[in-house]
């Protein structure tokens, strides 16, 4: 019977030299490539911080649209209206935009839409209107692009709206009629998000011989968007 004899020692080391440094160079690459793919997200996502750092940024149609904000105070039109974008954390439009569209706005500014644009907008479900730094009719809509793109039209409701624009109590779908200034009937201001509303009739004015007075707008707040934002640059 014949016998295999084993190699010499000193053979046997020097052939399992080349093994170990494959391996090791093995693992140095893989705990390199390891490293390289931890870090790339960081990079490629690292944003500019700052709502109005001048990132145009919208909503993007598969983020859930805000809730409506119902403000409980008093005070002057112009207090509340200062109260509301204080909580939603709105300011104006810079100056270097007296007018401008929803689209390219600043995220976290406000603006004005005159109450036939927004009409116009919300009936032909394309809500890239134009907005405006001053308001050219004292009953012109305010509008507030939040941070996240996302946009809420600014009115007045009664008193028993309230509880069913409470997002924990809110039905279904909400009917309201949302006026571009306080009245009486209507003293309390709101905020009602744009992708939500459903209209089938333009704005018109409570007294017709005053086309300055405050207007009333018909519409329902649905449960769900029923149209994508608008999007521009990004």
């Amino acid at each position: 019977m014949s016998h295999t004899n084993p190699l010499p020692e000193h053979l046997t080391t020097m052939s399992s030299r080349p093994t170990l440094r494959t391996d090791r160079r093995f693992l140095t690459h893989a705990l390199l490539s390891l490293l390289l793919v931890s870090l790339l997200p960081a990079s490629l996502h690292a944003a500019p911080r700052g709502a109005n750092s001048g990132k145009m940024e919208v909503l993007p149609s598969q983020k859930a649209a805000p809730a409506a904000v119902f403000l409980d105070a008093q005070g002057t039109e112009a207090d509340l209206r200062r109260q509301l974008r204080l909580k939603t954390g709105v300011v104006e439009l810079g100056a270097d935009l007296q007018q401008t569209r929803f689209s390219v706005a600043p995220v976290g500014t406000f603006g004005f839409a005159p109450q036939q644009g927004l009409g116009l907008a919300l009936v032909s479900q394309s809500p890239d209107m134009l907005l405006e730094r001053t308001p050219s009719a004292a009953n012109a809509y305010e509008i507030h692009k939040l941070a996240d793109g996302s946009a809420l039209v600014v009115g007045f409701v009664s008193a028993d709206l309230k509880p069913q624009l409470t997002p924990q109590l809110r039905p279904k779908n909400v009917r309201l009629a949302l006026y571009s200034n306080p009245t009486e009937k209507a003293p309390h201001i709101v905020a009602v998000p744009l992708s939500k509303l459903a209209v089938d009739q333009m704005p018109h004015r409570l007294d017709p011989k005053n086309p300055n007075g405050p207007v009333v707008l018909e519409m329902d707040l649905q449960s769900s968007s029923n149209r994508q934002s608008p999007h521009g640059g990004q």
